[in-house]
């Protein structure tokens, strides 16, 4: 009964003083709003990256020539000429890797595509039919690269949609020349729109026959990238240990640690990428419970300013048989209640901006971005602003309890 009446004069003190009240809780409403949010948009986040990761496919291989990258300093191993067509050929045998197939070279060539007075600055892809497969294009209009384009070294070329309005705009493309360096070739396909995978920008690319490519735009014999799909999920990591096994018996490497290429495949990244993208949201969201710190000792200091204003009222209540404990969990009531109200207003608000943001980025800039309530992050918001209110409320609630029912009822 006594706890029920130390509630009900908390609620009464915090109704008493509205502004004081909402000014206090504010440093909790902010400091939970920014760690929901914070999380919200992480969640979109790595949302978003997987999904471009995943729109390569789950029984995607690739090999890249270098060392195994352990950094974006390692960016420059993709120039590596360890992949060549010794490479490829021995990874195609299925003697070596039986559960690999469509294999894929690739190799990137930086430069412009031009169609009369108009120039389109991007990224050249040498590669072969699979290429459509691993990626999941779609081919709008004409055809995409065939294995007899890449067998004689043809001169022509696929392109994306955004390429097409680039230089031809209304105009037909299909069967129109472009000059990709000092090479003419002719476009046979152009590409459906598409979202972007990881590296790759669908409605952006020039796709040429990477034989061609090799002989006419970039006079090298390697690859920047080889892909391949395993037949199945179960096999994936025996495709990757076959394939690390062929690619270092032809390099006469016996210690992995020494390996000048590196393979991997969608569910390592995806892993990779989950956890950065995990430790970035959880150290962003530990900065911002700071401000969980900062509203505590602001409610520490209203509550000692309310101690004083209200001294009279300790002294009264003591002289009526009030016991110090009784103070004492008044004060701690009514702390608690303001950093709790404090965490459900900071819930409300920060999923409200949770929304907002996912809604602007799907919206105006065009991301595939999905709105994510952290229901983790809103319970342990409760929790911690409901112990901020606990720990930082104690001090202001003893000194109330303290005071001498003589000396209080003097107090002017």
């Amino acid at each position: 009964m006594r706890y029920k009446y130390a509630i009900r004069s908390a609620i009464q003190g915090v109704a008493r003083h509205k502004s004081r009240s909402a000014l206090t809780i504010l440093g909790i409403v902010i400091g939970v709003a920014s760690i929901i949010l914070i999380q919200s948009v992480g969640s979109g986040a790595q949302g978003l990256i997987l999904d471009q990761v995943q729109g390569l496919g789950s029984l995607t291989v690739t090999i890249m020539p270098g060392r195994p990258q352990s950094g974006p300093a390692d960016g420059a191993n993709s120039f590596s000429d360890s992949i060549k067509d010794r490479e490829v050929e021995a990874i195609r045998n299925t003697a070596n890797v039986p559960g690999l197939t469509n294999v894929t070279p690739t190799l990137f060539i930086p430069g412009s595509t031009a169609y009369g007075t108009e120039t389109y600055e991007g990224t050249i892809y040498g590669t072969a039919p699979g290429f459509a497969s691993i990626l999941s294009l779609e081919v709008a209009e004409g055809d995409f690269i065939t294995d007899q384009d890449v067998d004689a070294r043809a001169s022509v070329a696929v392109i994306g949609h955004t390429v097409r309005e680039e230089l031809f705009g209304e105009s037909d493309a299909l069967g129109q020349r472009i000059r990709i360096g000092n090479r003419s070739f002719r476009v046979v396909g152009i590409l459906e729109e598409k979202a972007s995978a990881l590296f790759v920008e669908p409605d952006k690319v020039v796709i040429v026959p990477y034989t061609a490519a090799q002989s006419y735009l970039s006079g090298s014999d390697y690859y920047n990238m080889v892909f391949g799909q395993a037949v199945s999920e179960d096999q994936l990591d025996a495709v990757q240990a076959d394939i690390e096994r062929t690619i270092r018996d032809l390099h006469d490497i016996t210690d992995p640690e020494k390996d000048d290429f590196d393979v991997g495949t969608q569910k390592e990244l995806a892993a990779q990428i989950g956890t950065i993208t995990d430790i970035l949201t959880y150290l962003l969201s530990s900065v911002a419970a700071i401000s969980l710190v900062v509203g505590g000792i602001g409610i520490m200091n209203i509550m000692l300013v309310s101690v004083t204003e209200r001294t009279r009222e300790i002294g009264l209540r003591k002289a009526l048989g009030a016991r110090s404990g009784d103070v004492l969990s008044q004060f701690l009531i009514e702390a608690v209640i303001l950093t709790s109200v404090g965490g459900i207003i900071g819930i409300i608000a920060g999923a409200v901006f949770s929304l907002l943001a996912a809604f602007a980025l799907s919206t105006f800039v065009g991301l595939n971005w999905s709105f994510s309530f952290p229901v983790t992050a809103a319970v342990i918001g409760i929790g911690t602003s409901a112990a901020v209110g606990l720990i930082f409320g104690l001090y202001p609630a003893s000194q109330a309890a303290k005071k001498s029912p003589m000396e209080a009822l003097r107090y002017e």
